[in-house]
C-alpha cells in the first residue's frame, strides 16, 4: 500500500500498475494489482489506523489542513480555469 500511494504521488508520467511497479522497484505489477483487486480490508479500520496515526504525528494540540486551492485548473472556457 505504501509503495502504491507514494507511486501515485510521485513524478511518475503514467499512473499504470506498471509504471507505478517500476517506479517502486518491484519485479511486476502483481502486487499493486491485488491490492486493487483482490485484496480485502475494512474501510473503517482503515479509517480508524489512518486518524491514529495522524493524530500520532500531529500531536494533541495539531490542526491538519488541505488546501487545493493553488492547483491549476485545465480547460479554455470554463469558469475559473485559472490559477485560484
Amino acid at each position: 500500500m505504501r509503495d502504491y500511494v507514494r507511486g501515485l504521488l510521485a513524478p511518475v508520467e503514467r499512473k499504470n500498475g506498471w509504471q507505478l511497479a517500476e517506479w517502486a522497484g518491484h519485479r511486476d505489477p502483481a502486487g499493486l494489482q491485488h491490492l486493487l483487486n483482490g485484496a480485502r480490508w475494512d474501510a473503517d479500520a482503515v479509517r480508524d489506523d489512518v486518524r491514529h496515526y495522524v493524530a500520532e504525528r500531529l500531536g494533541p494540540g495539531g490542526v491538519l489542513i488541505i488546501d487545493d486551492t493553488g492547483f491549476i485548473k485545465k480547460g479554455t472556457t470554463s469558469a475559473g480555469v485559472g490559477r485560484q
